[in-house]
């Protein structure tokens, strides 16, 4: 059997860091993660033109996270905080890419920034700064390493995602200043950290549609590679249809 081709998005940057000149970056850990789960990775760079060719070669899809912001705009607001920093060119990508891979069926796994974005592509809308909106002493952000885990994770009974882990727990890294605050529409919230945050929403309307806030590619949990092969097994089945 051919192995499923798994798009991964790119984030997009003009900082000097690496180059003088606008560059595409995603952490290495994305690609090893669907490769140890038995697919073929491909990055996908941000070219709204090249969107039904990316949809034509890909059988899964991973949205992923990065230094930036949804535009409040796109949810029906406007920027509240000052920590609010927003890409155009990389959102507007990341919406026609997902909403055309949502028409299609193909299996979509949102994480982080990915995760919020399938939020609002439903109509839901986001916390524009957590520490802004709630009381908590779960620091999201957290200070040590991302390669570590921070806080827990409560999964519900009957969930998409407690079939995929088979736990009601996980113990996971957190990197985000934002989250999910009114859930789209159709979509379950399936896991909450200890503060009610949502941490995975999911959606019953097709084939395999799941967002995570944490970042499963670090595979800090046991049970985040899980979430990997069940992409994969996913794309699979959308091979043999």
């Amino acid at each position: 059997m051919n192995k499923p081709v798994i798009g991964i998005t790119l984030d997009e940057e003009e900082k000097t860091t690496y180059s003088n000149y606008p560059w595409y970056a995603a952490r290495k850990n994305y690609s090893d993660s669907i490769v140890k789960s038995g697919g073929v990775s491909v990055f996908l760079p941000n070219n709204p033109s090249s969107i039904n060719k990316y949809l034509s070669i890909i059988n899964g899809l991973v949205i992923t996270g990065g230094d930036f912001d949804i535009d409040p705009k796109i949810y029906g607001q406007n920027i509240q905080s000052s920590k609010v920093s927003i890409k155009e060119n990389r959102t507007d990508f990341e919406f026609k890419l997902t909403k055309q891979a949502l028409k299609k069926d193909i299996p979509i796994l949102g994480i982080c920034g990915g995760h919020q974005l399938i939020n609002v592509i439903f109509g839901g809308t986001l916390i524009q700064h957590i520490p802004d909106a709630l009381d908590t002493k779960i620091n999201h952000e957290q200070t040590n390493p991302r390669n570590e885990a921070s806080h827990f994770i409560n999964i519900k009974k009957g969930t998409k995602l407690f079939h995929i882990v088979k736990s009601k727990k996980m113990f996971v890294n957190s990197a985000h200043h934002q989250a999910v605050n009114k859930l789209g529409r159709k979509l379950v919230a399936s896991a909450f950290s200890d503060d009610g945050v949502i941490e995975c929403i999911e959606s019953n309307d097709y084939s395999y549609c799941v967002g995570v806030q944490w970042h499963p590619e670090f595979l800090i949990d046991k049970k985040d590679i899980s979430i990997f092969k069940s992409l994969i097994d996913s794309a699979k089945k959308k091979i043999e249809k």
